[in-house]
């Protein structure tokens, strides 16, 4: 959705607001008809550049996403915007994109769904800044979400790590991957190693690993269902990529399990499910309309975030004295990081690799990330990332690895 002049100048004041401090209104709900669409899961921002945005949001019956923007905090002069209809094809969940935006521009936004009937449920609201040209950019960054059996502990207040990166009131928000454990149930008590005893609340998708559609979509609700997390969602706009456990731990295309556990053996009709379910319920911009991971997304002239995405065009995870060149990125991801990261003018240059590069990540007897641990030439995965680290040669990057 393009803004157009008009509607920016009508909905536009004086730029350079500060974003809304944790637990003030953001994403707070209003007063809820169960006879009209709710919002179960609350609301996002996501992607955000000096001109555009995407908002996101799940509802519990078919119906529209409405949008109010308003770049001066009153909605009652917010341009009003009809996102796309939304249906248990896609968990009902919705997105849209929104261009034309001011840089160095606060926007508050208003989500909610109309129903068939015209009738507006519950709406949560939400805000976001715009990179500028003269403003520093500060962001956090986190994965491995709900892993290793430790899930949402009311004792503990919930999700406090997100509590407290709110707290630093960031201009964004970068998921490294694993913003799931698919592949790891989660029990109501887990004793810990001190023998101290950790209470999760539990779903019925989270009792089992993923494997169908709805148990891996369950999984992304029950992070949902954490308030730290809707509200850090809420107010400042996440940059999100995929790992391994939206899958399961350490996969590959084309594998084939072993693993007792899953009924489904066939690793790319899991991956397949659980990119669907990835992609619906973490927004993000798609570019010339693929479902693609790996993005730039641009901050300004401070900086640019070049999101990598390792699982999807990797070759069999191999063993370490492999010599030969194995897939990592894929032929066209290398190129595309090389070309944008050349044509990038941004200060600095973030690439966000859900893999560490030079951490020795075994899978049993085999190799799981990039480095191979043996002295000489590169073998394996080290031939792809040799290549792409001598075509940059003097580019300067700032690198974080999952």
């Amino acid at each position: 959705m393009k803004l157009s002049r008009r509607q920016l100048l009508a909905a536009s004041t004086v730029a350079g607001a500060t974003l809304a401090l944790p637990g003030v209104a953001s994403g707070a709900p209003n007063l809820v008809r169960r006879d009209r669409p709710t919002l179960p899961s609350g609301i996002a921002s996501a992607d955000v550049t000096p001109s555009s945005a995407v908002v996101w949001s799940k509802t519990d019956r078919p119906g529209r996403l409405v949008v109010q923007l308003t770049s001066h905090g009153r909605f009652d002069k917010a341009i009003h915007l009809r996102g796309p209809k939304t249906s248990a094809d896609d968990d009902f969940t919705a997105r849209l994109p929104l261009r034309g935006l001011r840089p160095g521009q606060r926007y508050d936004y208003r989500l909610g769904f109309e129903d068939a009937s015209g009738r507006i449920g519950q709406t949560l609201d939400g805000s976001f800044t715009t990179p500028g040209r003269n403003r520093p950019v500060s962001f956090v960054f986190t994965g491995d979400t709900a892993g290793q059996g430790y899930g949402i502990n009311p004792e503990l207040g919930g999700m406090i790590a997100y509590k407290a990166m709110h707290e630093t009131r960031p201009d964004f928000f970068l998921h490294s991957g694993d913003n799931i454990y698919a592949d790891g149930p989660l029990a109501a008590e887990l004793k810990v190693a001190d023998g101290t005893i950790w209470k999760n609340v539990v779903t019925e998708e989270v009792s089992k690993v993923a494997e169908t559609l709805a148990e891996y979509r369950g999984r992304y609700k029950y992070n949902l269902m954490d308030s730290n997390v809707r509200s850090l969602y809420a107010d400042v706009p996440l940059v999100a990529q995929w790992d391994d456990h939206e899958t399961l731990n350490n996969w590959y295309p084309g594998e084939i399990l072993t693993d007792d556990r899953y009924t489904e053996k066939r690793v790319d009709v899991l991956a397949a499910r659980a990119k669907k379910a990835f992609l619906e319920y973490l927004p993000m911009e798609h570019v010339s309309g693929r479902d693609r991971i790996y993005r730039k997304v641009s901050y300004g002239p401070l900086l640019d975030v070049f999101c990598l995405d390792m699982r999807t065009y990797r070759g069999a995870n191999p063993v370490p004295s492999t010599v030969g060149p194995v897939a990592m990125l894929g032929a066209e991801q290398a190129a595309w990081l090389v070309r944008e990261v050349a044509a990038s003018r941004a200060t600095w240059k973030v690439i966000a690799s859900d893999m560490p590069l030079g951490l020795l990540v075994p899978d049993g007897d085999l190799i799981e990330a990039v480095a191979n641990g043996l002295p000489g030439a590169p073998g394996g995965r080290e031939h792809e990332i040799a290549w792409v680290l001598s075509q940059f040669k003097s580019t300067r990057c700032g690198t974080r690895s999952g």
